[in-house]
């Protein structure tokens, strides 16, 4: 005999309606968690990173892979010798007029060269949106002193490599085998507070940094 008809005679004999099981609980599929670095789309992003540099006084422009090159001539304007990265893009600064001084870890430029030029292009690692950082580490961002010296930085960021935390970009570091390499985090141009919180540029790298963000 089963158990719930024993019940419904109990239920009888005491003049009470049957109890009625309630009905079951629908079966959800269990909760996603929520990856808490989960990246925006990449226009939400490229809007932060760009809202983060210009409030650092950095500027910002756009390029595709055909017009990089002139946005970097522009950009570099009336400067006559600018230093690169021995792997730098030759297109990137096919259309300056510039008089361009290559270094290398193998052939590296002293720091009285680098004193004496008038800007620096790199290429980039990964951008922070989150933060308006720059990292430069590994190809085409070259040695750290020619980023330093230089009063003027004209840097490429490609906007597959804009990140929306700092987290990702280390990640980012780790999967491309740099986390530990000697690096860069930019964050507009140099800048510092004397004494009397008075803001003085350039005491510690470039006081002009321009940022092209290049579609690829």
């Amino acid at each position: 005999m089963s158990r719930d008809l024993i019940l419904n005679r109990i239920y009888d004999a005491l003049g009470r309606s049957p109890q009625v099981a309630p009905p079951a609980s629908p079966t959800l599929p269990p909760a996603v968690p929520t990856d808490p670095l989960k990246a925006q789309t990449t226009s939400a992003l490229v809007d932060l990173l760009t809202d983060r540099l210009v409030d650092y006084n950095a500027t910002v422009t756009h390029a595709t892979s055909d017009t990089v090159g002139k946005e970097v001539a522009e950009l570099l304007g009336d400067a006559h010798s600018v230093v690169i990265p021995h792997d730098l893009p030759s297109d990137w600064t096919a259309a300056s007029q510039a008089q361009f001084h290559v270094d290398s870890a193998d052939e590296p430029l002293s720091v009285d060269q680098l004193d004496t030029v008038d800007a620096v292009v790199t290429g980039s690692t990964v951008s922070i949106a989150d933060t308006g950082t720059i990292c430069l580490a590994g190809a085409t961002t070259g040695r750290r002193a020619i980023t330093l010296v230089p009063d003027h930085h004209v840097v490429v960021v490609r906007l597959s490599d804009v990140v929306e935390s700092v987290p990702q970009a280390v990640e980012t570091l780790i999967e491309r085998e740099l986390d530990t390499a000697v690096q860069t985090w930019v964050s507009g141009p140099s800048a510092t507070v004397d004494i009397e919180l008075e803001r003085v540029k350039g005491v510690h790298g470039p006081r002009t940094l321009n940022v092209v963000l290049l579609e690829d």
